[in-house]
């Protein structure tokens, strides 16, 4: 960057240079301006045009800009391709200001610290983290700025980096920050995103900061003084050193990129993994919890059959118990409790709903309040959103199950602070302090008297042009205003003679001379005076209310929390009475037992879609007869559909919902695995059989007593046999892990043998219904084995060419009666193309199959058997 020319650059410089990693908007009026190589990249990013100033002198400086109104859309295209934006603004009213107007830096906008609506979804966290090695373990801190949640935890073990990475891309953190002097690496198969992987996977924007702001000692410091503690034990961080290093680097970065107070910060939570049900990102994918398979099909997912919340809270810990349903027993039957007796009063619940559907997100309304960014309209929605508080206080009164009577007593009513934001608030107040028009009339008689002084000014002004016209005799003489000269007096040149002496000159035109009076500046003071007066107590009265609201930061965060598990709890009752949902038990004996069971996604969307009727299956499992069942049958039979509906019901059940199912009995499940479909991951160079015996290792490696295991056709992205050989070794190897539970969908019958060696391997198959050369996929499960695959049939309904389906027939049943592989020395389709068919043999196979069809065997004499024998080997050698 050249040396600044003037005061203006001269300041932008100073202010640059404090945040050189961050795109520095510059407030100049009503604009948001860049300079040099910043505005490249906005011009680039935003598609935005360059300019240049200072053409004049040689130096042209490259610039850009947005206007400050629409600044905010902007911003949010620039932190969602992973860019940091420190905003600063001016800091003083340009008109009072003597010299250069002072602008400060007010915030820094990143990846992980972005709060605006325009950034994050209102339905989703944004997760900025912090991981810190130290000796055995990693502490790993999170934080949603947007929110207020604080967390920590520590992961151990010699496959902690591998921990701490599924734990970032579990969180989907938009933002890691990190010591310069760790890295850390996953070791054979991947890596951790941290300083040496891409981002871009994960869209995860890597902060290095100096290693000092991760020392113990400052970090204890810095959350104390923010907790306001002289310990942190009673968070349960004692002897938690990596986890506070880990925090405290993370608050260190929020207070230097945020200027608010950061209250809302006022609790920090530690937490085990070991809490919940793992789910990692492969079972999260391959079951389309948040996002489906094909992108055509938004609906084809887990969220959406499930999500019918009406609080962006309630929809945020919906997805949060369905990344991470309960371990706790206690936790889930009282949520189970809730729902049942919410199930039963409709009139109740949908007196709920109504109440839920008056309430805004008053978490993100309140970390905004805390940030200082809150709007006059966020405190309107905070004031809105406290008035259907009462009406569910009032609601759960006549609640008796235990969690909705708890949720009742941590639900504030907030009257007070309703009250107060209900008589200094206008009841629509704009979206920017400087519109004005914030405060009510009555709140301040100060700011009342103002008011009044500024708007009988135009009364005032015609007053006065009516009785300069009268002593003028100048019929024409108007009164005007504008920015630059404020109010002035216009006379046209014709009538200029008619000037009295007392009018002073301001301004000449071409057709038209401007001038003030004694009087008319003394005006101008008083109104210009006021309206200024005016704004700086409405900004005055408007921070101090933020203030307020501020303070009481840790009772809206108390009640926001309640809201959304009553949203949760209300929107599984609803679920429950819509679907005919069944309450489930939890089983202490390892057994698994679904009547009836469907797939809560599938069901729905085939009734939607074509008017089907979801065809429900029973399923049986326990610890000991019947761990492992091997499900054949053919494709779109259904097989697939089983072993996903039998995951999504339990993670269902321990998130706290009814299932969908005639009856449920559950254990609880410590982790469920999956492996589905065939994927390639060619950044990585993986092919899609590597992927395949990559998640089957991770599985095979980590599943223990309470997981359940979800195989779907392993061994197919190999050859056949290999893929056989690989199929078995996995089963017994899951037979041989006691406790393991697992569903093998497969097209190797051969499998189907395991059951009649190992006793706690059972078969089933999904049922088809042949008629008339054509079959019916009846979709039900049933004890046994297949008896064939169908696949020719699938083929045939897909669309192959009817040629190619009889071929493909005649080669089976070939195939099935010689009970011989498929030869790898196929024709290589040479021949008159009108009446070749591909063969499985060569020539010389097929003389030597009719010559042996024509031997009578028991007619060959011995010579003649010789003889016979060295024809057929010369014919061989021939070929």
């Amino acid at each position: 960057m050249p040396e600044p020319t003037t005061p203006l650059m001269q300041q932008y410089s100073t202010i640059k240079k404090k945040f050189p990693y961050a795109l520095l908007f510059f407030r100049l009026g009503d604009f948001y301006e860049l300079f040099f190589e910043d505005a490249v990249v906005a011009s680039r990013e935003l598609q935005i045009t360059l300019t240049s100033r200072n053409k004049e002198k040689g130096v042209p400086v490259p610039m850009c800009g947005v206007p400050h109104h629409a600044a905010e859309s902007y911003l949010a295209r620039l932190i969602q391709k992973g860019y940091k934006v420190a905003i600063c603004d001016q800091m003083e009213n340009p008109r009072l200001a003597k010299k250069l107007v002072r602008r400060e830096v007010t915030r820094v906008v990143t990846p992980g610290t972005a709060t605006g609506p325009g950034v994050v979804s209102p339905r989703d966290n944004n997760y900025l983290v912090s991981a810190f090695s130290a000796k055995d373990r990693i502490g790993l801190a999170l934080v949603d700025l947007s929110t207020g949640e604080f967390r920590v935890t520590e992961l151990d073990g010699e496959d902690r980096e591998a921990k701490c990475a599924e734990e970032i891309q579990h969180l989907s953190a938009r933002e890691l920050l990190f010591p310069g002097g760790q890295n850390f690496f996953l070791g054979p198969g991947g890596q951790l995103p941290f300083a040496h992987a891409d981002p871009g996977a994960l869209r995860l924007t890597r902060t290095l900061l100096e290693d000092w702001s991760f020392a113990y000692d400052y970090a204890l410091r810095l959350l104390t003084s923010q907790f306001h503690v002289h310990s942190l034990d009673g968070f349960g961080l004692e002897g938690r050193a990596a986890a506070i290093s880990a925090a405290g680097a993370l608050l260190h970065y929020l207070r230097e990129t945020q200027q608010g107070s950061l209250v809302h910060l006022d609790h920090i939570s530690y937490y085990e993994r070991r809490q919940w049900m793992m789910l990692d990102a492969v079972t999260a994918r391959n079951l389309e919890l948040l996002e489906p398979v094909f992108a055509s099909a938004p609906e084809a997912t887990l969220i959406s059959a499930l999500d019918y919340t009406r609080t962006s809270m309630g929809a945020r810990l919906l997805k949060s118990w369905m990344l991470r349903p309960s371990l706790d027993r206690s936790a889930i039957e009282a949520r189970w409790d809730a729902v049942e007796e919410l199930l039963g009063a409709l009139i109740q619940r949908e007196s709920i709903v109504r109440a839920l559907g008056g309430i805004q997100d008053l978490e993100r309304l309140l970390g905004r309040v805390a940030l200082g960014t809150a709007s006059p309209r966020d405190l309107a929605g905070l004031r809105n959103s406290f008035d259907p508080l009462p009406a569910l206080r009032r609601l759960l009164a006549e609640t008796k199950a235990p969690r909705l009577s708890e949720l009742r007593e941590e639900l504030d009513e907030l009257g007070d602070l309703r009250e107060l934001l209900e008589r200094a608030l206008v009841d629509s107040p704009p979206l920017a302090t400087a519109e004005g028009g914030i405060i009510r009339q009555g709140y301040h008689a100060e700011l009342d008297e103002l008011r009044q002084l500024s708007q009988t000014g135009k009364q005032t002004i015609a007053q006065m042009e009516a009785r300069e016209r009268q002593s003028t005799g100048i019929g024409s003489l108007k009164i005007k205003f504008n920015d630059i000269f404020g109010y002035y007096i216009e006379v046209s040149k014709s009538n200029l003679p008619l000037v009295p002496e007392r009018y002073e000159r301001k301004q000449t035109l071409v057709n038209a001379e401007r001038f003030t009076t004694p009087e008319l500046k003394e005006y101008e003071r008083k109104v210009l005076d006021a309206e200024d007066r005016v704004q700086q107590i409405e900004m005055n009265l408007f921070q101090e209310l933020r203030a307020t609201v501020g303070k009481q930061a840790a009772r809206i965060r108390r009640t926001a929390a309640a809201v959304a598990e009553l949203d949760v709890l209300v929107n599984f009752a609803a679920l429950a009475a819509e679907r005919e949902y069944c309450r489930p038990v939890i089983t202490d004996d390892g057994v698994l037992e679904i009547r009836a069971g469907r797939h809560p996604v599938l069901e729905r969307l085939a009734e939607s879609l074509n008017g089907e009727r979801f065809v429900p299956n029973d399923l049986y499992m326990n610890s000991d007869s019947d761990r492992i069942l091997i499900i054949t049958g053919p494709n779109m039979g259904g097989k697939s559909t089983y072993l996903r509906q039998a995951a999504l019901i339990s993670i269902l059940a321990q998130m706290g919902g009814f299932v969908p199912a005639a009856s449920a009995r559950l254990p609880l499940l410590d982790r469920i695995y999956t492996r589905i479909g065939a994927s390639d991951n060619l950044a990585r160079g993986r092919s899609t059989f590597m992927v395949e015996m990559t998640e089957t290792a991770v599985i095979l490696n980590t599943a223990g007593p309470s997981s359940l295991v979800i195989l779907d056709e392993i061994g197919r992205g190999t050859a056949t046999f290999d893929g056989l050989s690989i199929a078995w070794a996995v089963v017994e190897y899951l037979y041989s892990r006691p406790g393991i539970k697992a569903l093998f969908a497969t097209h190797y019958h051969e499998l189907t043998e395991l059951a009649d060696h190992l006793a706690g391997v059972k078969n089933r198959h999904v049922s088809v219904k042949e008629s008339d050369g054509n079959i019916v996929f009846l979709r039900r499960v049933e004890p046994g084995s297949a008896d064939r695959s169908y696949g020719i049939e699938v083929a045939r309904l897909a669309g192959l060419p009817g040629e190619v389906i009889e071929r493909a027939r005649e080669v089976l049943t070939y195939h099935e009666q010689s009970e011989h592989r498929l030869s790898d020395t196929l024709s290589d389709g040479s021949g008159p193309s009108g009446n070749f068919q591909m063969t499985l043999f060569t020539p010389a196979e097929h003389a030597l199959r009719e010559q042996l069809a024509r031997v009578k065997i028991e007619e060959l004499k011995p010579l003649d058997a010789l003889n016979l024998l060295a024809e057929m080997k010369k014919l061989l050698e021939q070929e």
